[in-house]
């Protein structure tokens, strides 16, 4: 897939902001696109409605764009055996606005939310400005994975919940989600479960939906995005189980977040419904990149074989490297320390490109000290 492609053909074809956005020379590893084609039948589809009919769309006065809750919930059942309802979905940007809008609504200045830390650095960087309180939940290194083990979370108001997890790739079990759960009743939360990442999973680990465990306290976020290489259609989908989160957001004005875009709806539908084919060819490559890391790096840098996403978390035992590797490697990752507690001595690389890529990248970074 895609393997004839050379950093300087990326450069060259690719305007967004991952390879515009470094010095001739770098190869970007860093903001979570793929270096690879979109779906024959997502671009199918939007050339068919590019050459058709732009004028507001049936679905229009059917909130949440219709055939999206309609694909979404199919998807849900057919993928993970959740029966999602169509009827209390919503449609969002994406999921950084979705996750603003429900702290928005749903608490105050004050208001603890949970998060298992190393975090997305955006979800930071949103609970920073809208002073909610971060209690970690710290990943720790065990073995070949990670563990975590809940803090007492008196003080919060919700558990966002980032599963599989960004940016250690962790994959949690059920075991792990029902502690999770017992914590979440115990002190009345509400989880904002974060599942962007879910498509992405490898055998032999399974994604469970959080829904499927406490589906009457769980708001669901996902898109086809990072699955399918959408980052530009901006459009993503809540689906709202928590009763007093569909009330608060029912008392908004109507339009004030605004609502999914025709070919943001196009293109997820025919992701969804259509794209598992290319996506199933992509999950090989990617299983195959995370393997080649683990068998190139240098032993003094910690790996863990991530078990979903196309994000490698590496440890190389000391702050500032990211930098270093741009300078001298001439290879853009992004640094640890943006992800908050824990992720001072690590690096996070996008293995999701070529392999003829991949392996420049890797010999680049051995050879740097």
């Amino acid at each position: 897939m895609n393997e004839a492609y050379t950093p300087e053909d990326l450069k060259a074809s690719h305007d967004g902001i991952k390879w515009s956005e470094v010095a001739p020379g770098v190869i970007p590893a860093w903001v979570a696109d793929m270096d690879l084609s979109t779906a024959p039948e997502v671009i199918e589809a939007l050339r068919r409605r590019a050459a058709g009919d732009l004028g507001y769309p049936t679905w229009l006065d059917q909130p949440p764009a219709g055939p999206l809750a309609e694909a979404f919930a199919e998807r849900m059942a057919n993928r993970y055996g959740w029966q999602a309802d169509p009827s209390i979905v919503r449609s969002f940007n994406d999921i950084n606005q979705a996750l603003q809008v429900l702290l928005q609504v749903w608490t105050r200045p004050g208001d603890g939310v949970a998060l298992h830390t190393p975090a997305y650095h955006p979800f930071l960087e949103t609970l920073k400005v809208m002073e909610r309180p971060l209690h970690p939940i710290q990943l720790e290194p065990d073995g070949d994975s990670w563990r975590f083990e809940v803090p007492d979370l008196s003080g919060c108001r919700v558990l966002l919940l980032v599963n599989p997890h960004n940016p250690t790739g962790r994959s949690f079990t059920r075991e792990e989600l029902m502690e999770l759960a017992e914590h979440v009743e115990r002190h009345d939360l509400l989880v904002i479960a974060d599942e962007i990442h879910a498509d992405l999973t490898y055998e032999p680990h399974r994604h469970i939906p959080f829904a499927t465990i406490l589906p009457e306290r769980t708001v669901t976020l996902t898109s086809a995005t990072k699955a399918f290489n959408l980052g530009g259609i901006r459009c993503s989908v809540a689906h709202l189980g928590h009763a007093g989160v569909r009330k608060a957001l029912e008392a908004q004005p109507p339009f004030v977040y605004g609502s999914a875009n025709l070919f943001g709806v196009e293109a997820t539908v025919a992701a969804w419904r259509h794209g598992d084919a290319w996506l199933e060819s992509t999950r090989a490559l990617l299983d195959r990149n995370r393997r080649t890391i683990a068998s190139r790096l240098p032993a003094s840098v910690g790996y863990r074989v991530p078990e979903a996403t196309y994000l490698a978390w590496l440890n190389v035992g000391r702050p500032g490297t990211a930098e270093v590797y741009e300078r001298e490697a001439r290879v853009r990752l992004v640094d640890g320390a943006v992800f908050g507690p824990g992720g001072e001595h690590y690096v996070r690389l996008n293995f999701a490109t070529t392999e003829a890529i991949l392996a420049e990248i890797l010999d680049r970074l051995t050879q740097t000290p």
